[in-house]
């Protein structure tokens, strides 16, 4: 859980991802789209991945976990939260105030 809240804190966004799921991949394009340049840790892919996935399964209270997507260093959850707050229109403002966007 220490080592997924410190990686999270790190930059404006962070997703936890699969490089297999397609649900990390829409996310990931998303926020790309958005010009944003999060830092991306594939879970199937690190050392440690399959304990921080644990720790997510935890947080969001959910398995699969997958992706979870940080900004400013809070929760805001998987696909699902994501796109709704984009649909809304409230996740451009979010990633401004997280310092992700310029805009």
């Amino acid at each position: 859980m220490d080592r997924v809240m410190s990686l999270a804190s790190q930059r404006a966004v962070v997703i936890f991802s699969k490089s297999s799921c397609c649900m990390c991949h829409t996310v990931k394009r998303l926020f790309c789209e958005l010009g944003v340049n999060p830092a991306v840790y594939e879970l199937d892919e690190v050392r440690g991945g399959r304990e921080m996935e644990k720790a997510l399964v935890q947080l969001l209270g959910r398995s699969p976990p997958l992706p979870a997507v940080f900004i400013g260093g809070n929760l805001i959850g998987s696909t699902d939260r994501v796109m709704s707050l984009h649909l809304g229109g409230n996740l451009v403002s979010l990633l401004r105030d997280a310092g992700a966007l310029w805009l």
